[in-house]
């Protein structure tokens, strides 16, 4: 286990209702996104972010009696605590050594950017992924997806690989336009005309 950094700072956080006070040492040991179905149904969200913190450096500055244990796990230890309000902190058995705390309970910095994902394969097709918004019009605050079909993509790890259709659609149409024969160039009304009022003579002449 690496030996945790010295600390730069405190960052504080609450519950919902602000029952339950706690902060922790910063830098936190790491931050990241969890799709898995458990945090997903526990917050009520598309996914949690949550920031991980040595055990011995988290700690409860109030509202510690409003905190209850609960688990999802018969005859094991309580793997989640929260307050009356809030999912407030997790625990891993395989990791006693850390709690992991929801970040939108903190009200500044934490010290660790959320590069990570885990259960990423548990995405969901409704999450917002950052497509294009643009505001709806007459009502101020909202913005919306335009509705258009959107564009397939084959998921691989954390990236989303999508499949260029309308690329695709470009290039066809260029390469029909390259291929299409050339019509016959026609002549102008004034050429025409210049031979319909040419003199026999000339013609003659053109001849010779």
């Amino acid at each position: 286990m690496p030996k945790p950094p010295k600390a730069l700072g405190i960052a504080q956080g609450q519950c919902l209702c602000g029952s339950v006070g706690f902060e922790i040492d910063v830098p936190a040991r790491w931050a990241w996104h969890d799709h898995s179905i458990a945090s997903r149904r526990a917050h009520g969200a598309a996914y949690a972010t949550y920031v991980g913190s040595w055990r011995k450096r988290f700690r409860i500055t109030k509202g510690e009696t409003w905190i209850a244990a609960s688990t999802t796990r018969p005859r094991k230890p309580p793997a989640a605590f929260a307050s009356v309000c809030t999912p407030l902190i997790y625990e891993r058995v395989r990791s006693p050594h850390m709690v992991n705390i929801p970040r939108a309970l903190f009200a500044g910095r934490t010290g660790r950017q959320t590069l990570y994902h885990v259960a990423i394969e548990e995405l969901q097709e409704w999450t917002y992924a950052g497509e294009p918004l643009v505001p709806l019009k007459g009502f101020p605050g909202v913005v919306w997806q335009r509705s258009k079909k959107k564009r397939r993509g084959d998921r691989d790890g954390m990236f989303l690989i999508a499949q260029g259709s309308h690329e695709r659609a470009s290039l066809h149409h260029a390469f029909k336009l390259i291929m299409m024969p050339r019509p016959r160039r026609q002549r102008s009304a004034g050429r025409r005309r210049h031979e319909k009022i040419a003199s026999p003579a000339a013609r003659r002449s053109s001849h010779c």
